[in-house]
């Protein structure tokens, strides 16, 4: 028994060092292309019909009888938010799991294809009735606008495959640390691991509330209550963003310190964020229905503290990351007080893309947190300026960094190399991309603050004086969505080039190492069950109440409503 246990340890040790040296194993990488395929391709016709959406909500295109405003919405808002977002972390990070953790193992791998075409098989029961315009109910999608129940069903594939690529994830890792006791779980399959934590427990909520929903989409019952299937929802919304933005923040610690040519932040430093980020998240999604009626002003205090908190391992990473780039700055001759940034690689875009995208964070949190707050969400609730804040997080933060990793991730499942070519595309594309999102997310907050609804296609409201005010805002929305458009088409080549016809090589999965002068972490940060907990007792201070409140006064339940 010992002599197997010990060829066991050998073989594994072999695989390890075989994966280092050769790269991602061809099983492993075809997974992630596979999911990489499908996210890129989410963004390019999510970025069409973002493009139509664009041009229409400024007045400038008339759409076609046969498809609505309303039907593009939904389509832009599930492919970009759900499609791309899942596909594109879950082969980011199983690519990291496979490397860091020397391969996956066959039964995960297989999880991993069924979760796929779960998914794959979800998203096209739920694209069917929205071309039919039977679920125009965009990606909020709650009650009491209801839409086919077969958008509902396919919903529900879509998160049992989710499910069983967080399950897979969880014993990848549960196996590495049986074969490693008392070793830290390697920086990224840490992330992995917070991420998969939040994408399971974050997607519970909003599976209760669809199976609430499938019956009453059926007609099986007569109504609903609204205000607790709002609740779920927004329990799941927004713990997806802050599981992109965890996502990117991954990407921030771990790969674009090697990628400049230093050493990553404190490693007990960065799993405390990390550890942070999975407890607090599901707490903030409360702050969406911070002006809704029939929620007492403890529990909404209590909840804007809880959303803020969000902020204190956001504030975290920013000292974090400049630091880092000072430090590894001046190991190269940087000098004075700001002057050191000649020395970081603008011209790489590895680095470029993703640094953009923390800088972009900076506005990004700052508007979150004027919708966190009582008084200001007032003002901005409902309006354009929550579509600017939301395109300048995901758009900018989160889908620059994941258009940054794409540039050394796919060569590396690929078994290619980044030409210069490419790297000056990308650099050209991240140049668009930027001044793209910056005008149609700037025209989108400062509409906002003019008064100029979300969630409507154009309107003039009868030549009405204020809204034919908007309309030079709008014209610039339209320019900023054209120029995205160009950067989406760029990105794409980019991609599938890098995928199918660049230079064979071997390309290196860049993971920067900790200062040799650091203190060793202590064990502590490894005691997942223990944050998880901790994450559940927040979740039920945060939740128990008002959903208790809500089933034991329920307001008359509503029907189902088609309002397009």
């Amino acid at each position: 028994m010992e002599t197997v246990i010990k060829q066991s340890a050998k073989t594994q040790v072999f695989k390890d060092k075989a994966n280092k040296v050769m790269g991602i194993s061809l099983e492993d990488g075809k997974l992630t292309k596979s999911y990489l395929s499908v996210a890129f391709l989410a963004i390019l016709l999510g970025g069409i019909l973002g493009l139509l959406q664009g041009l229409n909500r400024a007045g400038m295109l008339e759409l076609p009888a046969w498809l609505n405003y309303y039907q593009v919405l939904t389509a832009h808002g599930l492919l970009l938010v759900v499609v791309l977002s899942a596909f594109f972390t879950i082969g980011y990070f199983y690519a990291g799991l496979s490397h860091t953790l020397g391969g996956l193992l066959p039964k995960v791998r297989k999880m991993a294809w069924i979760g796929f075409w779960m998914k794959i098989f979800g998203f096209v029961l739920a694209v069917i009735p929205i071309l039919m315009n039977e679920a125009s109910v965009m990606y909020t999608f709650y009650p009491p606008m209801a839409a086919s129940p077969i958008f509902y069903i396919g919903l529900v594939f879509i998160v049992l495959g989710v499910w069983m690529c967080a399950f897979g994830a969880f014993i990848n890792v549960a196996s590495w640390r049986k074969r490693n006791p008392g070793q830290h779980i390697p920086i990224l399959s840490f992330f992995a691991t917070g991420v998969f934590v939040l994408l399971f427990f974050g997607s519970i909520p909003v599976a209760i509330e669809v199976f609430t929903i499938i019956p009453w989409a059926f007609g099986w019952v007569e109504t609903i209550n609204v205000m607790v299937a709002r609740t779920l929802f927004w329990a799941f919304g927004h713990t997806l963003v802050n599981i992109w933005y965890l996502t990117a923040v991954s990407a921030w610690y771990v790969i674009v310190p090697k990628v400049i040519g230093g050493r990553r932040w404190n490693d007990l430093l960065t799993r405390i964020v990390v550890i942070a980020l999975v407890i607090m998240n599901i707490t903030g999604g409360f702050h969406h229905q911070i002006i809704d009626p029939g929620i007492s002003e403890p529990v909404k205090y209590m909840h804007v503290f809880m959303s803020l908190a969000i902020g204190f391992p956001s504030l975290m990473t920013a000292y974090a990351m400049f630091a880092v780039f000072e430090r590894t700055a001046r190991r190269k001759g940087g000098k004075g007080i700001v002057g050191w940034y000649k020395k970081l690689p603008w011209g790489d875009v590895r680095f470029l893309a993703p640094f953009i995208a923390m800088a972009a964070f900076i506005p990004a949190g700052a508007g979150g947190i004027a919708q966190t707050t009582n008084q200001l969400n007032q003002v901005v609730h409902n309006t354009m300026w929550v579509v600017g804040h939301f395109h300048l997080t995901l758009g900018m933060s989160v889908v620059m960094t994941f258009f940054g990793l794409s540039y050394w991730l796919i060569p590396y499942v690929s078994k290619r190399v980044l030409t210069p070519q490419i790297n000056k595309l990308g650099v050209i594309q991240t140049i668009i991309w930027t001044l793209g999102m910056i005008i149609m997310s700037g025209a989108m907050h400062w509409v906002g603050l003019l008064g100029s609804p979300r969630r409507t296609s154009y309107s003039t409201y009868f030549d009405n004086a204020t809204a034919l005010s908007w309309d030079p805002y709008l014209f610039f929305l339209a320019i900023g969505g054209t120029l995205l458009m160009i950067g989406v088409l760029m990105q794409v080549y980019a991609v599938f080039y890098l995928m199918f016809f660049a230079p064979k090589g071997n390309t290196e999965f860049p993971i920067a190492e900790v200062e040799e002068d650091e203190a060793p972490t202590p064990r502590w940060t490894e005691r997942w069950g223990l944050w998880v907990v901790c994450m559940i007792a927040l979740v039920g201070m945060a939740y128990v109440i008002p959903l208790v409140d809500f089933i034991v006064n329920a307001p008359p339940g509503s029907p189902p409503f088609k309002t397009w």
